[in-house]
């Protein structure tokens, strides 16, 4: 069964043009963190080498005191960390700290043992808190870099001069308390988080002068926090770290496509379809999916069914969310006919509608005063496992009201009452 209505043309050519390849993949709304393999860097002969480091140097004195804390913290066996860092915590110092860091580094356990120690007493410099978070992704743990950067960054009112000097720091230890550079991506992603968004395409560019790309699933996660309030922004950072280098992958353009459509500008998508195929990506079911919808808000259904049928040809199977797409479409315009249609085609490819397209269909039945086919979708509905909900019960009281059936809808009122369903003020 066609998704094109009877009486309908297809456009001439069959399909839309400059739909003919995207790219595919989730448009990430969640905001949680990830650490890729690593980041991607380039030869440039222009890239400088990062800072060598120089620590303060110990005096003789300091040198005794940091073997005396090092020995006791290596020979400590099953004794609290506190108690044998007792005797030496008076004249204990955030220079102690590095010193002795880099006599017990090869101990992950004793490092992070040491280190709450001396944060807890608040004996710890920011330089200090850089080569833990190094040494953390040294030894893979980059949760505990994460955490430690994201309390460093989002734990505390930093003004700009503070993210800077942070940023110098992680920079200046990298080299010799690294060097993993995904130490860069963790710190972008925390600002991004943070929305210290200019503070992030700072540090993009930054990287850059030391021949490192921040990696693209970073940098996505940076597009999908400026979509988040607007396409403008994140279009500007889209082509701005495009020129610099960063190769976006299929994500990318799904999340500026996504963006487009959402604020009405659908037909935009058509440049950045066409981009994506000159490098070589290919349209998934999210990509397709995201741009009929976007059609269906601006109502060019008939454009909507051509990239279906373009779907089909790319072998892409249509998903829920085109379907309900679609499905929303046509009961606005209150062509609920051909809306089920839809509906009885989506079940036969062993697709499950979900609450919200039963809902979308009985509300659309009750509008047009079909009464029967609403309350044969509700039964229908609940044989497979699925429960109206106040908005279904909603369309119902509205539909027997419009109908004059003011007992049939107060016994429907009852109904969600006894179910423990919320009774909204439309109902």
């Amino acid at each position: 069964m066609s998704f094109h209505r009877e009486g309908e043309k297809k456009e001439a050519g069959g399909g839309r043009r400059g739909a003919t390849s995207g790219a595919g993949a989730s448009v990430d709304g969640t905001k949680r963190f990830f650490f890729p393999y690593r980041l991607h860097s380039y030869e440039c002969s222009s890239s400088r080498p990062f800072p060598d480091y120089s620590p303060k140097k110990p005096t003789i004195r300091d040198s005794d005191f940091v073997h005396q804390i090092s020995t006791s913290i290596k020979q400590r066996r099953l004794e609290p960390l506190p108690r044998v860092l007792k005797p030496f915590e008076l004249h204990f110092k955030p220079d102690h700290f590095i010193w002795v860091l880099a006599k017990i580094r090869n101990d992950f356990s004793l490092v992070l043992g040491f280190f709450d120690w001396a944060r807890a007493r608040k004996k710890i410099s920011l330089e200090a808190q850089c080569i833990v978070a190094h040494i953390s992704i040294a030894y893979k743990h980059p949760e505990t870099a994460h955490s430690l950067i994201r309390d460093l960054l989002m734990g505390r009112n930093l003004d700009k001069f503070s993210v800077r000097h942070f940023i110098e720091q992680v920079i200046y230890t990298y080299k010799d308390w690294g060097p993993d550079p995904l130490i860069y991506d963790i710190v972008f992603q925390v600002l991004v988080r943070a929305w210290m968004v200019d503070e992030a395409r700072s540090f993009f560019h930054r990287m850059l002068n030391y021949g490192v790309i921040i990696d693209v699933h970073s940098c996505n996660f940076l597009l999908t926090h400026l979509s988040s309030s607007g396409i403008g922004n994140a279009l500007k950072v889209f082509g701005e770290f495009s020129e610099s280098g960063l190769c976006w992958n299929t994500a990318s353009y799904n999340i500026i496509i996504h963006g487009l459509c959402m604020v009405d500008r659908v037909k935009e998508t058509h440049t950045l379809l066409v981009e994506m195929e000159s490098k070589g990506y290919l349209p998934d079911g999210i990509t397709f999916s995201t741009v009929i919808d976007g059609y269906c808000r601006v109502a060019e259904l008939q454009t909507a069914l051509d990239l279906v049928e373009e779907m089909s040809v790319k072998g892409l199977n249509p998903n829920a969310f085109v379907y309900n797409s679609i499905i929303v479409f046509l009961c606005k315009k209150n062509e609920v006919v051909d809306a089920e249609k839809v509906l009885r085609q989506m079940i036969s490819n062993k697709i499950g509608p979900d609450n919200v397209v039963y809902t979308t269909l009985i509300d659309g039945f009750c509008k047009i005063g079909n009464l029967p086919d609403a309350f044969r979708l509700m039964d229908e509905m609940r044989s497979l496992g699925l429960f109206p909900d106040t908005i279904t019960y909603t369309a119902l009281i509205g539909g027997l009201c419009q109908s004059g059936k003011i007992d049939e809808a107060v016994r429907i009122f009852q109904e969600m009452g006894l179910k423990g369903l919320a009774v909204d003020e439309i109902a």
